[in-house]
């Protein structure tokens, strides 16, 4: 028996039968589905990775307004764009741990606040130009200019100097930071050649595959690198990603065989789209979570008492309930949850209460006309249904909900971070500092709540260098109070992340740390 399902492994692993009858006749012969899953992961790992072929995605969250610039990369397409052509110092692995890219050694002195990156020999731009340790440096100045409005600016702010040492880039802090070397895996610093200080657009990187052509919001297409320098990675002979907004016609893509994987599904389907031939859904807990954004600086959210109102008027039990159906769990008002390290398990949890809501709607004073809620289906699967439950709860506390449904197209850069209230997402960040460093931070450029408190910062400078994990912790915690309680974030769920995925496709991983295993599927997977 065990000689035979191992058999029966190695042939679905050579591509001869498809994950999904594997794992049926597996079923059939009494094994489980994680021992299947187990030896079938075994067997596709000992036959090793098939060169060749065109990896097809269907992406949604694209827009015509799209930069190729790194620095602007704000939505899924753009962060998966950047993934595929360029590369960080560091990656983080999906253990949380951290991978050596184009840094192959990273330490620092004993007070964490000067760190050493040593630049890896033997690597190419896409120009065929050889990388440099100058290249790291302008790249890294690049984004922390302080015009330069770039996603990784809240995390860079803390950068006193930087200097090259022959292949050596050493970075000097203004107050220690233990969390650097993962700040250094954004996806936002990608290197590039002078820093990209010339053409911020040229989409010049050193990953597996070189951008040959595109249309923002329509299409992205990529062709592999032969002077890549990892042998391990880039499999497929030619990348395509195509922009596909509505759900429905992204699912329908997958079914008929157009592409091989899509993003964001829908958990109301997810369901459904397994159980068609060849496709598996596979989904990871993480970091993400959907919300609703006020700012706390724009009529009518500079009051308090109408933020909590609105906070204690979220039935999040439901919202997680019947948006997410088993796909994610209920968030608290701060963009932390358990799979961060240091998380406070003991902070209460927010609960639905009607009647605590309307006694702040009603100490704020606000003159009871509509609250403009703005949202669109490009903002979070089911952001309008979770939008029209939201508005049904508000309604019990007296709460007067307007939903404003917006276009898709121009969503990320007409209304998110612009309009006072709106739905939004974040995929998270890898540690809770680069989390409130990008959008809690007062000076933070996408501070989207417009959160600026003064206690808050300081905290936080004070866990960036605070050795101690017990201490750093009650930091954490501390700030995640001033979030919870003083905030405009309201953050009813933490979603898993759900890709819909083509049994043709290899060496799929579970990672949390972000969509599509990190960004990652494009130079690790194979077709099999």
């Amino acid at each position: 028996m065990n000689n035979y399902i191992k058999h029966l492994a190695e042939y679905a692993a050579s591509g001869r039968l498809s994950r999904r009858a594997f794992l049926g006749r597996a079923s059939a012969l009494g094994f489980g589905a994680v021992a299947a899953n187990s030896l079938l992961g075994r067997a596709v790992q000992a036959a090793g990775p098939v060169k060749g072929g065109t990896l097809k995605m269907g992406l949604a969250a694209g827009q015509s307004t799209d930069s190729l610039d790194p620095a602007l990369a704000a939505n899924t397409v753009t962060f998966q764009v950047q993934r595929t052509w360029g590369e960080a110092l560091l990656e983080v692995n999906p253990d949380g741990t951290l991978l050596p890219r184009l840094a192959e050694s990273f330490g620092s002195s004993k007070d964490a606040k000067t760190w050493t990156f040593k630049i890896r020999k033997g690597v190419e731009f896409h120009n065929g130009k050889t990388l440099s340790a100058d290249d790291v440096r302008e790249t890294l100045l690049r984004h922390s200019d302080a015009d330069s409005k770039s996603g990784a600016l809240g995390v860079m702010r803390g950068i006193d100097a930087i200097k090259v040492d022959g292949d050596e880039v050493i970075v000097t802090l203004k107050d220690a930071n233990a969390d650097l070397p993962y700040l250094m895996s954004d996806f936002h610093l990608m290197i590039q050649p002078g820093g990209g200080r010339e053409d911020p657009t040229a989409a010049i990187g050193t990953n597996a595959y070189k951008l040959v052509d595109h249309e923002a919001g329509v299409r992205y297409a990529f062709e592999r690198n032969p002077n890549y320098w990892d042998a391990e990675r880039g499999h497929f002979e030619t990348i395509e990603m195509a922009v596909i907004n509505d759900d429905t016609a992204r699912n329908s893509t997958l079914q008929s065989g157009q592409v091989h994987i899509v993003n964001r599904v829908s958990p109301k389907v997810a369901g459904l789209l397994a159980r068609a031939p060849g496709i598996s859904v596979e989904h990871v807990a993480g970091r993400g979570h959907y919300v609703f954004i006020m700012q706390c600086d724009a009529a009518p959210f500079e009051s308090r008492e109408l933020r909590n109102a609105l906070k204690y008027a979220v039935n999040r039990e439901e919202m997680v309930d019947k948006i997410l159906r088993g796909y994610g769990s209920v968030g608290n008002d701060f963009p932390i949850n358990k799979t961060y390290p240091l998380f406070d398990e003991s902070i209460p949890q927010r609960t639905y209460d009607p009647e605590k809501a309307a006694e702040l709607y009603k100490k704020s004073g606000h003159d009871g006309s509509p609250i403009v809620l703005r949202v669109a289906d490009a903002a979070f699967p089911g952001a309008i249904d979770a939008a029209q439950l939201f508005q049904q709860s508000a309604k019990a506390a007296g709460i007067p909900l307007q939903i404003k449904r917006e276009p898709d197209d121009g969503y990320w850069s007409d209304v998110w971070n612009k309009k006072p209230f709106c739905a939004s997402y974040w995929d998270g960040r890898p540690v809770q500092d680069q989390m409130y460093s990008t959008a809690y931070l007062s000076s933070a450029d996408w501070n989207d709540t417009h959160f600026k408190n003064e206690k808050f910062d300081k905290m936080l400078f004070q866990a960036k260098g605070e050795l101690d994990q017990d201490k750093r912790k009650k930091l954490y915690s501390e700030m995640a109070y001033l979030v919870r309680d003083e905030g405009g974030l309201i953050c009813p769920m933490f979603n898993d992340f759900i890709e819909g995925v083509s049994d043709k496709v290899q060496g799929w991983e579970k990672n949390g740390v972000l969509q599509l295993m990190n960004g990652l599927v494009p130079v690790k997977c194979w077709f099999g």
